[in-house]
């Protein structure tokens, strides 16, 4: 009758053995398929659903940017032509002065 209880013990022994050993393997199947994969699109030139959200992020700030400076570009525009109707409507505007006065710096 001594026998019996060990012979259990070591059948739930190997049997735990057995299972860990096939948990192990899963691990190593999937980390191989995994790699397969991930070598499978870099070959195909794809990118990750990550790295997508990531360049759409920064387009959208992009556009928003573009966006707030054409609005500031037009109302500064707007303004210039006001100030150049406002200055002289029939005259041309004046070069501007060399700096140093007239002569620059031959004084």
């Amino acid at each position: 009758m001594a026998d019996k209880p060990r012979f259990f013990d070591d059948l739930a022994g190997v049997a735990g053995g057995a299972l860990s050993a096939l948990a192990g393997a899963r691990e190593e199947v999937g980390a191989i398929v995994r790699a397969r994969v991930d070598e499978i699109l870099s070959t195909l030139n794809l990118v990750r659903r990550e790295e997508f959200e990531v360049v759409r992020e920064l387009a959208s700030r992009a556009r928003a940017a573009q966006e707030d400076s054409d609005a500031r570009l037009a109302a500064l525009e707007a303004r210039v032509a006001t100030l150049e109707a406002v200055i002289a409507p029939d005259q041309p505007f004046p070069a501007p002065e060399p700096p140093g006065g007239a002569f620059g710096n031959y004084a």
